[in-house]
């Protein structure tokens, strides 16, 4: 009955210990000291999504140590460390800063038109994109390259071990798993389909925009989707060149 006991109360507290904690925030513009709506906060260590609401409040899971991204359309991002005190405090205020867009010339090229259709069309460089349909999400992916280079090149990355997406897959095991944890929150693929600054790939995956051209193009992905996917198409795209690796791996 003892042993028991002592067994119960150490299931008790370890089920405390494991649960993850909700903390809050307020987010608030540096300028004019007013509450921010709609901006995203991400756990990157947790893969967990929130969203302020109309003052500026939010709630979301993270333990000591997580590093939260702040983030919106307009204002500079920021990296936040959950802290002791963050625990503690139902007072945490993050600022957030705009951003300050600086309008470059814009150089159109010219095309030499005849005024006749027929004859102008064949001006139009064409280019094939192969695009597919994901069911519960409204856009189109990229799907890459139909050809064998594009699946030759993944399998190359088998063979070479100084190939860069070989080396990523590799040693970033634990990074390429949130992938999956990330479609479990609703919230947040619901989030990153409104994001395009890829932020918080560069945190989740632990990689810079260089690397992430770098993968893309080795995955076979065009830079036109690059520049326009948003984050969760660009995830969603790096998840499924990593299952196909490691399928062709085993």
């Amino acid at each position: 009955m003892r042993n028991f006991t002592i067994l119960f109360i150490f299931f008790i507290s370890f089920s405390a210990i494991s649960q993850e904690t909700i903390i809050s925030g307020t987010v608030i513009n540096d300028n004019t000291m007013l509450p921010l709506w709609n901006i995203n906060v991400v756990n990157i260590n947790l893969v967990k999504g929130a969203v302020t609401d109309a003052k500026g409040n939010f709630k979301i899971p993270a333990n000591v140590n997580d590093v939260l991204l702040v983030s919106s359309l307009g204002f500079q991002s920021i990296e936040i460390k959950v802290t002791n005190d963050w625990i503690k405090s139902n007072a945490n205020r993050i600022h957030l800063t705009e951003k300050a867009y600086a309008l470059e010339e814009v150089v159109i090229p010219p095309y030499d038109l005849t005024g006749y259709l027929e004859v102008d069309s064949k001006l139009i460089p064409e280019k094939e994109n192969y695009w597919y349909n994901i069911s519960g999400l409204t856009s189109r992916y990229e799907a890459g390259e139909s050809s064998p280079k594009a699946f030759g090149r993944v399998m190359n990355s088998l063979f070479n071990p100084a190939d860069m997406l070989y080396n990523f897959f590799g040693k970033k095991p634990k990074e390429l798993r949130r992938l999956k944890e990330l479609k479990k929150d609703e919230n947040l693929r619901n989030l990153l389909q409104t994001k395009y600054d890829h932020q918080t790939i560069y945190l989740l995956l632990g990689i810079d925009k260089k690397e992430l051209a770098d993968i893309l193009q080795r995955c076979s992905y065009s830079e036109a989707f690059v520049q326009t996917a948003n984050d969760l198409q660009i995830l969603d795209a790096i998840n499924g060149c990593y299952e196909e690796y490691k399928v062709l791996k085993k």
